[in-house]
C-alpha cells in the first residue's frame, strides 16, 4: 500500500493545479448560469447545477483537464523529495547538465562579443512596422546570417553524454543494468524486449495499422473504412484517454489533427488566441539574439529540406513567438534542465537583476526547427500548430535534449538503443564496434530529433503517433535498432565508419511500422 498521505498531497497538487488554470474560472461561470436558471428548484440545487453541468459537456473537460495534468505529472516513488530531486535525483547528472548548460550559455556569449551584438534590443518604430507587414513572409529579406552558427549541434551534447560516469560505480558492480560494450556508460536500467512487446502490445503483427497496406485477414481499404468509423466516434466523445488509446494502432490521415489536439487536451479559444498575438507583439517590439538563431536553423535545415521547404515562413510564426512564451518555462519544474540566465548590463552575478534569457528559456541548437517541420502538414493555420508544438515540446522534445536519469530521457534512450542492439543483433554490433564505427554515433541525430528530416514527413507522422498513444519515446530506440536490422546485409559488409554511415545515409524509403513489428515481434 502506498502513503495515503503522499496520494493526498497528489491530489491537493492536483486540484491547486486546476484551480490557476482557466477551466477552473469557466466551471465557476457556467456553475452560476446554471444557477440562475428559473427552472431551478432551491431543494435541488447541488444536484441540478451538477446535471446542467454534465449535460453542458463540463464533466468531460474536467476529465481532460485532469487527465493532462496525470500524463504530465506521473506520482514520484518518494513523498515530499527535495526540490532538486524532482528535477533529477542523480547528483552526477544534474551536476553534468548544470556543465553543459553553462557551455551552452558561454557559447552564445562568446559569439555576442565577437559579433558585438546584444542578446535583446527593442527594435526601432520603423522596423517593428516592417516586421508586422511581412509576418507572413518573414524568409524574404530575413537578418543577415553569415556570422552565425549553431550554438550546438547534436554530435558535440553526444560527446558530453558519452563522458557521463557515476563516481560510484565500478562496472561490474552492477550486472544487468547496462553494457560495457556501449559508449554509454550510465548504470541505468532500461527495458527489455518482453517488456517492451508487452508495452507495444498492440503494435504485435497480427494487429492491423493504419498506415501500412498489408492487413492479414482483412484488406487495407476495408480496415481503413472501419478505422475511419470508430475514429468519428471517438473524436465525437472528445475525451483524451479514448483518442489516446484509439491512436496505438496509428490516426486516419484525415483525423490526425484533431486526435492529437484531443491527446493534447488542446481547444484554441479566443485567450490563446490573444495570448498568441500578445506573443507576436512580443517579436515585433524585442530583437533577440536567438531569433538568428533560429532562422539560421531554419536555413540549415527545413529551407533545405524537399519535404519542408514551403514551410519556412510558417515555421518563423511558430518558432519566434515561442522562444518568448514565458509559459515553457513550467516545464523546468520537472526537467533536469534550469532556464539559461541573463543579468541587465553591469549588474552580472547580482540575482535580482537576472533575467531568463531567452523568456522560454530554450536555447535552440542545430535541428530544432525539425520538432515543429513535420506538424505544418497537419495544421493550416498557425494558432493551432503553436499550441500543439509547444505541448509535444514541454511533454516530450524538451527530453531529447537534457541530461536525466529519467527512462524516456536521451541518455536512457540511447541505452536502451545500445542495449537492445547489444542483445538482438550482436554480430552486427560487434562487426561494427570492431572497425570503428560505434552503431549509437550514427544513431544519436535520429533519437535527437526524434527522426524529423531523416524519415519521409508521413513516416514521422505514424512514429509519432505512436508516441503520443504510448505516452513514450521509447519507439524512438526500437527503431533505431530496427533501421540498423534491416540494412544489416550491407552493413556486415563495411570496412570504416564513413562506410556504415554511408548504408545508413537516407532512410526515406523505410516504413517505420513494419520495420517496428519486426523488430519487436519477429524475434
Amino acid at each position: 500500500m502506498g502513503d495515503p498521505n503522499f496520494s493526498k498531497a497528489y491530489i491537493q497538487n492536483l486540484i491547486d493545479e486546476l484551480k490557476t488554470s482557466k477551466i477552473y474560472t469557466d466551471l465557476q461561470f457556467a456553475a452560476q448560469v446554471e444557477i440562475a436558471k428559473p427552472t431551478l428548484r432551491l431543494s435541488e440545487l447541488k444536484k441540478g447545477v451538477l446535471n446542467g453541468l454534465v449535460n453542458s459537456g463540463w464533466d468531460r473537460k474536467l476529465r481532460n483537464a485532469i487527465y493532462r495534468f496525470l500524463q504530465t505529472h506521473p506520482k514520484l516513488q518518494y513523498p515530499n523529495p527535495p526540490a532538486e530531486h524532482l528535477k533529477e535525483p542523480l547528483v552526477y547528472l544534474r551536476k553534468a547538465q548544470q556543465g553543459w548548460e553553462k557551455r551552452i550559455l558561454k557559447s552564445l556569449n562568446s559569439m555576442c562579443t565577437e559579433l558585438n551584438i546584444p542578446l535583446a534590443r527593442k527594435r526601432p518604430e520603423k522596423d517593428q512596422k516592417e516586421w508586422a507587414q511581412k509576418w507572413t513572409e518573414l524568409g524574404i529579406d530575413g537578418p543577415d546570417l553569415s556570422q552565425i552558427r549553431p550554438v550546438y549541434a547534436p554530435k558535440d551534447f553526444l560527446e558530453v553524454i558519452i563522458s557521463l560516469q557515476n563516481p560510484n560505480n565500478h562496472g561490474s558492480d552492477t550486472p544487468g543494468f547496462y553494457h560495457l560494450w556501449g559508449i554509454v556508460q550510465v548504470p541505468l536500467n532500461v527495458k527489455d524486449i518482453d517488456e517492451l512487446r508487452l508495452q507495444y502490445s498492440d503494435m504485435s503483427i497480427n494487429q492491423c495499422q493504419s498506415g501500412i497496406d498489408d492487413c492479414q485477414d482483412i484488406p487495407s481499404e476495408l480496415f481503413e473504412q472501419e478505422r475511419v468509423k470508430l475514429g468519428k466516434k471517438v473524436i465525437n466523445a472528445n475525451h483524451g484517454p479514448l483518442a489516446q488509446e484509439f491512436s496505438k494502432k496509428g490516426c486516419p490521415t484525415s483525423m490526425r489533427a484533431t486526435l492529437w489536439c484531443q491527446i493534447l487536451a488542446i481547444e484554441v479559444d479566443e485567450i490563446d488566441i490573444l495570448y498568441y498575438e500578445q506573443l507576436k507583439t512580443n517579436v515585433l517590439q524585442h530583437d533577440l539574439l536567438v531569433d538568428s538563431l533560429l532562422y539560421k536553423d531554419v536555413k540549415l535545415t527545413a529551407t533545405n529540406d524537399d519535404q519542408y521547404f514551403v514551410f519556412e515562413d510558417f515555421l518563423y510564426q511558430i518558432l519566434l513567438p515561442f522562444s518568448r512564451d514565458t509559459c515553457v518555462l513550467k516545464h523546468f519544474d520537472y526537467n533536469s534542465a534550469s532556464p539559461p540566465k541573463s543579468y541587465i548590463r553591469g549588474r552580472l552575478g547580482m540575482d535580482e537583476f537576472a533575467v531568463n534569457y531567452p523568456p522560454n528559456g530554450v536555447i535552440p541548437f542545430h535541428g530544432f526547427a525539425m520538432y515543429v517541420a513535420p506538424m505544418c502538414f497537419l495544421y493550416k493555420e498557425p494558432i493551432t500548430l503553436y499550441y500543439v508544438f509547444r505541448e509535444m515540446y514541454v511533454r516530450y522534445f524538451f527530453r531529447l535534449h537534457s541530461i536525466a536519469s529519467h527512462p524516456q530521457g536521451i541518455v536512457g534512450l540511447s541505452l536502451l538503443f545500445e542495449s537492445l542492439l547489444q542483445t538482438h543483433e550482436s554480430d552486427l554490433f560487434f562487426h561494427l564496434k570492431s572497425v570503428g564505427c560505434q552503431p549509437l554515433k550514427v544513431a544519436f541525430k535520429w533519437l535527437v530529433r526524434a527522426f524529423s528530416g531523416y524519415l519521409s514527413s508521413d513516416q514521422v507522422l505514424l512514429l509519432w503517433d505512436r508516441i503520443l498513444a504510448y505516452n513514450s519515446l521509447e519507439i524512438l530506440s526500437v527503431l533505431a535498432v530496427a533501421i540498423f536490422s534491416f540494412r544489416k546485409t550491407n552493413l556486415m559488409k563495411v570496412q570504416s565508419y564513413n562506410a556504415a554511415e554511408a548504408v545508413l545515409a537516407d532512410l526515406t524509403t523505410l516504413q517505420v511500422i513494419p520495420l517496428i513489428q519486426l523488430s519487436l515481434f519477429s524475434k
